[in-house]
C-alpha cells in the first residue's frame, strides 16, 4: 500500500511501514514544515493514504470538502511510537482492503469509518 505519513506521526512509524514492504512518503524526512493543505493535496494527487494524528485533517475533509485518497486518523491516548505502530499493525491486519478513499478513526480499541457528508 501507499502511505504518506504526516510529520506529527513521525519518522519511526514511516520506517516501520517501509519494513513491512509498503511504499511510504515521510513528511518528517522529506518535506518537514509543509502545511496541512499542501500535505493533503499531495496525498490526494499522488494517491497516498495519509496517516496522521492531527485532527485538523478531519475539518479539512468534512467541513472544507478537500479531496483525499484515504486518511487514517490516529486518535490515541498513548502517543508513543510503539503504540502507533501496534494500532496501525492491527488496522492493516483487519481492514487493509477497506482503507482506500475512506476516513478512518483509529483508537487503541476501536476502528471507525467516518461517514462522509
Amino acid at each position: 500500500m501507499r502511505f504518506l505519513v504526516d510529520e506529527c506521526t513521525g519518522p519511526r512509524v514511516a520506517h516501520w511501514l517501509q519494513t513491512q514492504a509498503h511504499d511510504v512518503f515521510s513528511v518528517y524526512d522529506r518535506w518537514r514544515g509543509a502545511d496541512d493543505v499542501e500535505v493533503l493535496a499531495k496525498a490526494a494527487s499522488e494517491n497516498w493514504i495519509l496517516i496522521t494524528n492531527d485532527k485538523d485533517f478531519g475539518d479539512r475533509i468534512h467541513r472544507e470538502r478537500m479531496p483525499h485518497r484515504g486518511v487514517i486518523f490516529l486518535r490515541l491516548r498513548d502517543e508513543t511510537v510503539n503504540s502507533k505502530i501496534q494500532v496501525i499493525e492491527r488496522l492493516l491486519a483487519g481492514y487493509s482492503s477497506q482503507l482506500q478513499d475512506k476516513f478512518v478513526v483509529v483508537t487503541e480499541s476501536q476502528v471507525r469509518f467516518a461517514v462522509s457528508s
